[in-house]
């Protein structure tokens, strides 16, 4: 079984990606995990490392090819990341995270990333915006894609009134639906 997680920043994605592998004995991967990692080698935050990679396509490049080789090669996970849906479009359960944009960078403060550096409120929910406008670019100039178009999704869900478990309970009755 191939599970994606894809959504936008602060929605939730490698949290639920973590306890959905969890609760379904499925292996883990995060292409955020990858990014953040990269950013901090390098002394930069996610917005900074976003905007190089506005310039120097080899960041993206280096994340996608691990992508598509875990899509190639692997079975039995559940990854989260942006792209996971494009690059993976065999997987059985595409599933797209949304939240409403001041939950969201609520989630990100509170979860004081070193990578999402911000202040308050009103910087955080900057900060997504532009690192948004900055992957939503890059994407459809790569790829031709947008990684908000629903339609790439078999389950869509809006996780800002629910619990991470809530989330998660969803997305396993979807799935055991999807199987029966």
């Amino acid at each position: 079984m191939r599970i994606t997680i894809s959504g936008k920043a602060g929605s939730g994605k490698s949290t639920i990606a973590k306890l959905l592998s969890e609760k379904l004995n499925l292996r883990h991967y995060s292409i955020g995990d990858l990014m953040r990692s990269m950013a901090s080698e390098r002394g930069q935050t996610l917005l900074e490392i976003n905007n190089l990679a506005e310039k120097d396509k080899s960041i993206d490049f280096e994340l996608d090819n691990k992508l598509k080789e875990l899509g190639k090669n692997k079975d039995n996970f559940v990854v989260d990341g942006r792209l996971t849906a494009f690059f993976i479009p065999h997987a059985e359960f595409r599933i797209f995270l949304d939240a409403d944009e001041s939950i969201r960078a609520q989630r990100i403060l509170k979860d004081k990333r070193q990578q999402e550096k911000s202040e308050n409120l009103k910087e955080t929910i900057y900060n997504i915006r532009k690192r948004e406008e900055s992957e939503k670019k890059r994407y459809k100039k790569y790829y031709d894609s947008d990684y908000t178009n629903k339609r790439l999704y078999n389950f869509v869900i809006d996780t800002s009134k629910l619990s991470v478990n809530e989330v998660v309970d969803r997305i396993i009755r979807f799935i055991r639906r999807k199987k029966a």
